[in-house]
């Protein structure tokens, strides 16, 4: 599994010598170019159990490091540095320091599933991202992310009423993130949504924001999936090393 690729040396571990003789012989500049010797000594030797802890990271295990997930990266195309498979590689020796260099680029995947689609060992390089994201932000490594903040109302959503009701979710996400209601794309949106659709559509949206409707006989259902969130929530605090949610 070792890495051999020039560009995931960081550039402060490569040094040149510009003027160098060694044995009357001018070895300067490129000829002298190397890579500084490094010990690694904070292994979190639980990282991949970690990792496969959470929602996607299940089977990181059968990873051999083609690079398919890599090659085919939407993100890739786009910045060489977002690197599926050197993360992988990264979590599954435990060097935790050097995969929180990249905790700012790491949750930029977009979920387009090429890499899974193009994995031959069903490792599933998506949820990879998706539980290493989640992971940075339980340990406190990173913000919660957007995105975390709309699945996290969603599911509430789901979990409270049974239905799901746009506008409530939008909603609840901006307020939730800390943006401002009133945005230019938001109005837009509402202005196509006024022209285009029946006024009986329109008005059960504003009923259902207003006095958010619950499936009938839900309340068996939301314990039992409270219950279960409840549970997965603890195995998954458990398996980081961290305190229970009070």
């Amino acid at each position: 599994m070792a890495i051999h690729e020039k560009h995931l040396i960081r550039p402060e571990n490569i040094k040149t010598h510009d003027n160098l003789v060694i044995d009357g012989v001018d070895v300067s500049g490129h000829w002298s170019t190397f890579i500084e010797t490094r010990v690694v000594t904070d292994y979190n030797e639980q990282l991949q159990e970690e990792i496969a802890a959470l929602p996607g990271g299940e089977y990181i295990h059968r990873c051999w490091q083609c690079g398919s997930c890599t090659n085919s990266c939407t993100v890739n195309a786009i910045n060489p540095d977002f690197n599926p498979r050197y993360w992988i590689y990264l979590i599954r020796m435990g060097m935790e320091s050097e995969l929180l260099r990249d905790k700012e680029i790491i949750w930029q995947c977009v979920s387009c599933n090429k890499c899974t689609y193009a994995c031959p060992r069903d490792v599933v390089p998506e949820g990879v991202m998706k539980a290493t994201a989640h992971w940075l932000e339980m340990k406190g490594h990173t913000e919660t992310t957007p995105s975390t903040i709309f699945d996290a109302e969603f599911t509430r959503q789901v979990v409270q009423t049974g239905k799901i009701e746009d506008g409530r979710i939008l909603k609840n996400f901006l307020l939730n993130s800390k943006q401002p209601l009133v945005q230019d794309w938001l109005i837009e949106m509402v202005k196509k949504m006024i022209t285009n659709l029946p006024i009986k559509f329109l008005f059960g949206m504003g009923w259902a924001t207003i006095f958010q409707p619950k499936t009938k006989g839900w309340g068996k259902a939301r314990a039992a999936i409270e219950e279960h969130i409840a549970e997965e929530k603890a195995a998954e605090r458990a398996a980081l090393g961290l305190d229970p949610i009070k």
